[in-house]
């Protein structure tokens, strides 16, 4: 039997930017057409860190897609963390710092990409250094953010924005990647070819942890 290969092979397109890409998440499309992406920029040259929502134009008499600018917001420091989230009836981007803050924000991908503030934590106790990774939680309020101090904090951002330390390992052990499993259940990673799973409902340490040389 012959293997022909696809009807519709993948294509790549080089969209050249004039700063550093800090991080890149497609948003929740609003309609069939339409491609929206939040991409954090750093401008060496302002030394100026920024989200910035774009527009995917791709013209079919123009092989080459581009990149439209919407809206811009201006982070008080380079990101370290971007993730995004559903939400109704706006999508939501969580933002972490290398100064160890936490920024969620909202673009109205109906109304031009326009970026609202949601929530900021800047205190200087949530994290010790930089926020190493950070997730929203699909459809809810909440989002959990790790870091090499050691940290897992959780913070909800319904009504007033507050957060919660969840653990603490004093430095002792750094945590690089986080991840929701669950409303209530999420995974760590970092150094030492280590996975912690952890439950909201059973406090003071992770519920289990595998350990190997992957």
């Amino acid at each position: 039997m012959a293997i022909t290969g696809t009807q519709n092979p993948s294509q790549v397109h080089r969209i050249p930017q004039s700063k550093y890409i800090d991080g890149v998440h497609w948003l929740p499309p609003v309609s069939a057409f339409d491609r929206f992406a939040a991409i954090a920029y750093f401008d060496a040259d302002s030394n100026s860190p920024s989200i910035e929502i774009h527009y995917l134009n791709t013209n079919p008499q123009d092989p080459s897609p581009v990149l439209d600018p919407q809206s811009s917001w201006t982070s008080p420091s380079r990101i370290s963390s971007l993730k995004t989230a559903q939400s109704t009836p706006q999508p939501l981007l969580a933002a972490a710092t290398f100064s160890g803050s936490l920024h969620v924000l909202a673009p109205d991908l109906i109304n031009g990409g326009a970026i609202e503030s949601k929530a900021s934590i800047e205190d200087t106790g949530f994290h010790s250094g930089p926020v190493a990774a950070v997730d929203l939680r699909d459809g809810g309020n909440e989002c959990v953010t790790v870091g090499d101090d050691g940290r897992v904090n959780l913070v909800s951002f319904a009504g007033n924005s507050s957060y919660r330390r969840f653990f603490d390992a004093n430095g002792l052990v750094g945590y690089s990647a986080v991840k929701w499993a669950s409303p209530t259940e999420f995974v760590t990673g970092g150094y030492g070819f280590g996975l912690q799973w952890w439950d909201q409902r059973r406090p003071g340490g992770p519920v289990s942890q595998f350990k190997g040389n992957w």
